[in-house]
């Protein structure tokens, strides 16, 4: 499902990578620079190579605290917010095609179970958030009850 995800996400220039971060900061709203490395996991010369490429293509802004010029805040823009829904959108359809020979029953099972398997405190992982292989939305089991993910503060239970 990754790779398909990926050759999904490859005309709009986007990689998985910018989705969780886009995610992160739609999710968390405007966060600090080190805050988000933190949550991301990732080394900060690395985040700053990652918001140096959505700053470019209009995707986030950053902001220096006034107080202290040297830490920056991060947060999404419009642009942004209309980017990841479009991407969302169409991994929505990339994870339908993909899941398709599994019964709504066995979609939420998988779901649940890899939510379980990548479940890791007061990190942010693929089952808290979108990535190509695990959108954040909620898929529909019969009865109209929510199988997978659920928009949830990332950490939360």
């Amino acid at each position: 499902m990754q790779a398909e995800g990926e050759s999904a996400l490859a005309p709009s220039g986007q990689r998985a990578r910018h989705v969780v971060a886009l995610t992160l900061l739609r999710d968390l709203g405007e966060i600090g620079q080190s805050d988000l490395t933190a949550t991301l996991g990732l080394d900060p010369t690395n985040v700053v190579a990652l918001l140096n490429e959505l700053e470019a293509d209009g995707l986030v802004e950053r902001r220096r605290l006034p107080q202290d010029r040297r830490r920056h805040t991060v947060s999404l823009t419009r642009a942004g917010k209309r980017r990841l829904a479009e991407i969302e959108r169409m991994l929505a359809g990339v994870e339908q095609r993909v899941l398709s020979a599994l019964t709504p029953n066995e979609q939420a099972n998988l779901y649940r179970l890899l939510q379980r398997a990548t479940a890791s405190p007061g990190r942010v992982t693929a089952a808290s958030c979108s990535t190509p292989s695990i959108p954040c939305h909620e898929p529909q089991v019969s009865g109209g009850h929510p199988a997978g993910p659920s928009h949830q503060t990332p950490g939360a239970p």
